[in-house]
């Protein structure tokens, strides 16, 4: 909980800075923090003076200097990269984050720790320094300071935010999608445990089920969305939510088919996300888009934790089937927001407003 709670603390006030200064200002900052971080996680690691207390006060600083990194980050590629190559920046970038940090990090990290309790923090420590180096490199447009409080250029992007009726449409399909998908992962070890009757070695193997299926949609989602359009990329994506969530509910205990179903699905995931990234970076303008994304974040994953919960008390009262009947569900929500105000017109709407404010 601590962890999380700066996305839904901060994202709002983290908007408001990317937008005010230089964006790659505000990565190294996030970095440097990270390093900060990381530096007193090891030395308490390696002299045997970690706590529980201490550890809680580095993942709220981590978790915050997270906020203002991935928000800078997501603005900052809309400055790099030009329309047509969006999905395929965001494709690479959100292999690695789900890819390689999500699946491969914690593993190689448990190994460390077997080390010394301080080695994980070591390498974080390389890695933050490494990766603050690197924004040395990236360009960036000047900072635009604003003579407004801080509340009126929160309200100015969620005015956006919520008032763009494609945007919003993906906000909400979002938070339905986050809070389905919260309570199914949830109780994904349960369900592998006592559905499936795997040990700790088969559910190792479900979440790399899950990962092969990033890495292996990722070298063809650019061509999938340049194919078929961001509006029916994201139609048939959440279909297949649905779809995959229905097949959980039903499949007999066939470890290997829901494996199948949750490379799929993952892969699906992979597909709406690109595409959900990239409508936010090329219908927001520069000077908003920091409080954009964050924004969404701050209500589309609010939900997060409330479907966590959900989910653990819906596998107690009904069962553990019933979560993934209950995923599928709220899921159709989503497919009906996407449905209607994802449709080709919505976009080609959108993409007349960019026109519209693009310079003589």
């Amino acid at each position: 909980m601590v962890g999380q709670s700066p996305w839904l603390l901060f994202s709002l006030f983290a908007g408001v800075l990317i937008d005010r200064a230089r964006r790659t200002t505000v990565l190294g900052l996030a970095y440097g923090v990270q390093c900060a971080a990381a530096v007193t996680l090891a030395v308490a690691g390696f002299t045997g003076a970690l706590s529980l207390p201490l550890l809680l006060v580095v993942a709220f600083v981590v978790t915050s200097a997270q906020v203002l990194g991935d928000g800078a980050s997501g603005a900052l590629v809309q400055e790099v990269v030009g329309p047509d190559r969006l999905a395929a920046a965001n494709t690479r970038l959100i292999l690695i984050d789900r890819g390689a940090v999500q699946f491969v990090v914690p593993p190689v990290g448990g190994l460390l720790v077997a080390w010394g309790f301080g080695a994980p923090a070591g390498l974080a420590v390389a890695a933050a320094l490494t990766a603050l180096a690197l924004t040395r490199g990236i360009p960036s447009r000047p900072a635009t300071p604003s003579g407004k409080h801080p509340l009126r250029d929160i309200a100015e992007g969620l005015r956006f935010l919520v008032g763009t009726r494609l945007l919003l449409s993906i906000t909400m399909a979002v938070a339905l999608g986050s809070f389905s998908a919260s309570a199914a992962m949830a109780m994904m070890v349960l369900y592998a445990y006592e559905v499936l009757g795997l040990g700790s070695v088969g559910y190792g193997l479900l979440l790399t089920a899950m990962a092969m299926g990033w890495v292996a949609v990722s070298f063809v989602v650019h061509r999938v969305v340049e194919r078929l359009g961001y509006s029916w990329s994201m139609r048939w994506a959440q279909v297949g939510m649905v779809v995959a969530n229905a097949l959980v509910a039903v499949l007999p205990p066939w470890p290997v088919a829901v494996a199948v179903v949750l490379f799929g699905s993952s892969a699906i995931v992979m597909v709406w996300n690109v595409c959900s990234q990239s409508s936010r970076q090329r219908f927001t303008p520069s000077a908003l888009l920091g409080r954009v994304l964050t924004g969404h974040r701050a209500l589309a994953w609010g939900l997060t934790p409330v479907g966590a919960l959900t989910g653990g008390l819906v596998a107690s009262w009904f069962g553990l089937r019933s979560v993934w009947v209950m995923a599928a569900v709220i899921q159709v929500g989503a497919l009906l927001v996407a449905w209607v105000g994802l449709s080709p017109r919505a976009f080609a709407a959108a993409e007349r407003a960019v026109a519209e404010r693009a310079p003589a």
